[in-house]
């Protein structure tokens, strides 16, 4: 497949790929292949995101944010760029060790763990001892020494500074998250009677923009002034701790709106590293980037299968709902939305008026709604929509609410296109299931 069909047609790396830069040739062609509701993941952006975070934190431990997204040729292509993972749970955990990566580059950082993936994680150390787990919680830190583990620890710390794109997801300031920064070091030096400490951490939030890049400072100066004092000598002639690293986690953002400027991801890192300094030397500063590595290498297809006018409003029917792409509903969140064209007879889009528009989903939902009142290139039944900025939190939000299948993923590698995850069957969704009475035969 060529470029051209593959459907990325951006200039090479720039800070920002918006949904007008991909091919509508190239998109148009996948979907008539595979269907939709389709999510496309361009791993080569993938890797160009990786560098422009290599290239603006040369010396930083940068660790991607599994959760954005756990496809296995997207783990790959970040493991093959450099970057280690780090992982909010067992499954991801898992999913990350069948992507190759090493204990040595692999973070556990989940919050209340179940004891169950503790028991996992546990028995992971024992084969990869280099495998560090991130511990908020004193109980946490009880439950490790219950199961005989006395490996690699970093302490999750609460800053009291949040920041993020939606309060639920501020995690900096939120009383889940970390030991309390009043006794983080307390607690840390506790911790290292029993686990090797390597590290402190902290992390402001998700989608962090750059009005908000002071909290995010601010939770760094924290953080670095806390390994200052675990650095040095403690009351009782108490030794300091050996630290490797601070890390400050991630949260940088992605504009999802057209007009919205990009980050600017040097000045960020000066920003970082101005506020954690001065570090002694042999202590690294680490970060966990997720949605800037992979949000805007991808995009969700959907296609348009119903137009209603109404007194109100005019609203285009799609077949993906916010069982495909969740955050609109969940967080009131902004995705692009480009028509692509495709209904039968049609103008081409850039020839039809801007219409304002309510693009809504199949679920039986208010709720199911990517954009209200937006102005598009006027949609007819059979268009093809592509919904940018899709590639962080997409799939990985995705659910069998109303029974419905999740959608198929194509991967762009190097210009070629493949399935790297199947649509789902009907069958799939009851696959699981057993009724009482086969239960008991």
């Amino acid at each position: 497949m060529s470029d051209r069909d593959a459907a990325a047609e951006s200039p090479v790396n720039p800070s920002i790929r918006r949904v007008s830069d991909w091919n509508a040739d190239g998109l148009s062609d996948l979907a008539g292949e595979h269907d939709t509701p389709l999510y496309v993941q361009d791993l080569d952006r993938v890797r160009e995101n990786c560098e422009r975070l290599r290239d603006a934190f040369p010396d930083a431990d940068i660790r991607y944010a599994v959760k954005a997204h756990t496809g296995r040729a997207v783990l790959k292509a970040v493991r093959e760029a450099g970057l280690d993972a780090e992982c909010a749970s067992a499954g991801e955990l898992d999913r990350a060790l069948a992507a190759g990566f090493g204990g040595d580059r692999l973070h556990y950082t989940a919050v209340n763990p179940p004891a169950r993936d503790l028991d996992y994680v546990v028995g992971v150390a024992e084969a990869e001892p280099d495998l560090t787990v991130t511990v908020g919680a004193v109980d946490t830190l009880d439950r490790l020494a219950d199961r005989g583990y006395d490996g690699r620890v970093c302490v999750r710390v609460n800053p009291g500074v949040g920041a993020g794109h939606h309060e639920k997801v501020r995690t900096g300031g939120a009383a889940k998250f970390g030991v309390p920064y009043d006794r983080a070091a307390a607690v840390t030096r506790s911790a290292a009677e029993r686990f090797e400490v390597v590290g402190i951490h902290a992390h402001a939030g998700s989608g962090i923009d750059p009005a908000q890049l002071d909290s995010h400072r601010e939770l760094v100066a924290r953080l670095g002034e806390l390994a200052r004092d675990l650095l040095s000598p403690a009351e009782g002639d108490a030794a300091p701790l050996d630290l490797e690293y601070v890390d400050v986690g991630g949260g940088f953002g992605v504009p999802y709106e057209e007009d919205e400027p990009p980050l600017d991801l040097p000045a960020v890192a000066d920003a970082t590293r101005e506020a954690v300094a001065p570090l002694p030397a042999g202590v690294d500063l680490a970060i966990e980037p997720g949605r800037y590595v992979v949000a805007d290498a991808g995009v969700l297809l959907t296609r348009v299968n119903t137009v209603k006018p109404t007194p109100d409003e005019r609203v285009v029917g799609v077949d993906a709902g916010m069982t495909d792409l969740l955050r609109p509903a969940m967080y009131g969140a902004y995705h692009p939305i480009r028509n692509l064209g495709g209904a039968d007879g049609a103008p081409a889009p850039d020839e039809r008026d801007a219409t304002p528009v309510t693009v809504a989903g199949p679920i039986c939902e208010t709720g199911d709604t990517f954009c209200n009142d937006r102005a598009l290139a006027d949609p007819m039944r059979g268009d093809l929509l592509a919904v940018g900025i899709a590639g962080a939190y997409g799939y990985e939000m995705a659910n069998q609410y109303n029974s419905r299948p999740r959608p198929a993923e194509v991967a762009i590698d190097d210009g070629e296109a493949a399935i790297v995850r199947r649509r789902e069957r009907m069958t799939d969704l009851t696959t699981v299931e057993r009724t009482v009475e086969e239960e008991g035969r």
